[in-house]
């Protein structure tokens, strides 16, 4: 799969005066944007054909090698109309769906790819103690995420209970051509992806569950922002610390 459609259309008002004058995507933290960010692990996993779909202040999206797409009324709407400005259906290997606001380890994204179906979704395992650390409670904020067998079984409810949140949706789909084939009718009346992945379930068509073990962290706030600093600044031992670390011998620090 050689193909990916970054979603950055956001303003990100809840970041205040770090985007101010910027698109959400375009927040520093690790000493990159987050966009950046998203480019070079895409990149480091072989996928060279990317498109930025932006927004809000969307010219100062464009990078070298990148197609930049501008979504219409992107304030009135939501990640699946931006999703679906990129026009998907003209990649033929398929392609994958990364949030901008979710950067992450090109490990993550690698065992996306790898997984064997028409329609794959990343689920976090270790999604606990970034929810608590962002929240408080693990169920701020939560989303449903119930997976059986290699299977996503329910995504996208609010959840009563830890029961119901096995993982969190980590921001990356992949679909396959054919996979987008049956998703793309059930496109247009979805808002987000969680919302579109919850009404292909519903339609009986099959999602592969990928699970994660951190490595990656939704930035949606201030508060996300100033976590992320703090732990990227200090080189500790963060879970869902998204750089490559020397130490795993997997090349050169991102740091």
């Amino acid at each position: 799969m050689s193909a990916a459609i970054v979603l950055a259309a956001g303003r990100g008002s809840r970041l205040g005066r770090h985007a101010r004058h910027l698109p959400k995507a375009l927040v520093r933290a690790g000493g990159r944007t987050l966009l950046d960010w998203q480019l070079q692990a895409l990149r480091a996993c072989g996928i060279e054909r990317i498109v930025v779909v932006g927004g809000y202040r969307g010219e100062q999206l464009a990078r070298t090698g990148v197609e930049l797409v501008l979504a219409a009324r992107w304030n009135e709407t939501g990640p699946i109309a931006s999703l679906l400005a990129a026009r998907p259906a003209r990649f033929d290997d398929g392609f994958v769906l990364a949030y901008a606001d979710c950067p992450h380890h090109p490990a993550n994204i690698a065992a996306l790819l790898a997984a064997h179906a028409e329609v794959a979704v990343a689920g976090d395992r270790a999604w606990q103690a970034l929810w608590r650390a962002r929240h408080g409670d693990p169920l701020v904020d939560a989303e449903s995420y119930v997976a059986d067998g290699g299977r996503l079984r329910a995504i996208g409810a609010t959840p009563h209970s830890l029961d119901e949140v096995q993982a969190q949706f980590a921001g990356l789909v992949r679909f396959s051509a054919a996979g987008w084939a049956r998703a793309e009718p059930l496109a247009h009346a979805a808002h987000d992806a969680t919302a579109l992945l919850a009404a292909m379930l519903r339609e009986g068509i099959a999602v592969a569950d990928v699970p994660l073990a951190g490595r990656w962290c939704e930035i949606d706030g201030a508060q996300d922002l100033r976590l992320c600093r703090r732990h990227l600044h200090a080189n500790d031992a963060w879970s869902h610390d998204w750089r490559e670390p020397v130490a795993q011998g997997m090349g050169a620090s991102w740091a």
